[in-house]
């Protein structure tokens, strides 16, 4: 199972890229960090500086039939970083298009807003972002953690990263479904 976590340079909540990232190990999968630009990434515990990661491939370069899913890790800065990068939403719109599950956390639905890929889908967020996902067609629920079936892929979604332990056993289901 080879999972993308894609990120923005900096923003992205430390926990929700750390928890769902071993989770993946700890499933015998291969976690691989993509950014929009190469290096290092800065993430954040809230609005403070954490650790940096190091970036396995920028998004321009990166293939989605490389990959068996998409996990998107919230954090107010890297969501809106990641909508207003043309290459980090045509990587994920072509996640949806090709059939592939994508999962996503807190504020990551932004981006998928972006992409033109909520409307008619079931999904979960952080709860400011229930207009916003209204407002794109989406059907926006408060729940732990949502498994959306309805439309060409499989979405998974959580609010925070108190979700993150039904989050990760969510997604994980829905991976292993495909790379099988």
């Amino acid at each position: 199972m080879k999972v993308a976590f894609l990120v923005a340079p900096e923003g992205v909540e430390q926990v929700e890229l750390t928890e769902p990232w071993q989770a993946v190990i700890d499933a015998g999968g291969t976690p691989s960090l993509l950014s929009t630009t190469g290096g290092r990434i800065q993430a954040f515990n809230h609005l403070d500086k954490a650790d940096t990661f190091e970036v396995d491939k920028q998004v321009g370069q990166a293939a989605v039939e490389d990959y068996d899913g998409l996990v998107l890790p919230g954090g107010v800065a890297n969501p809106d970083f990641l909508r207003t990068d043309e290459g980090a939403v045509s990587f994920v719109r072509e996640f949806f298009q090709t059939g592939k599950p994508v999962a996503v956390i807190c504020h990551g639905p932004w981006t998928l807003i972006e992409a033109d890929v909520v409307r008619g889908r079931k999904i979960t967020s952080w709860p400011s972002l229930e207009t916003d996902l209204r407002n794109a067609g989406a059907n926006w629920v408060d729940e732990q953690v949502s498994v959306c079936t309805e439309g060409p892929n499989t979405l998974v979604s959580s609010r925070k990263p108190d979700d993150l332990k039904a989050f990760n056993q969510a997604f994980l289901r829905e991976f292993q479904t495909v790379s099988a």
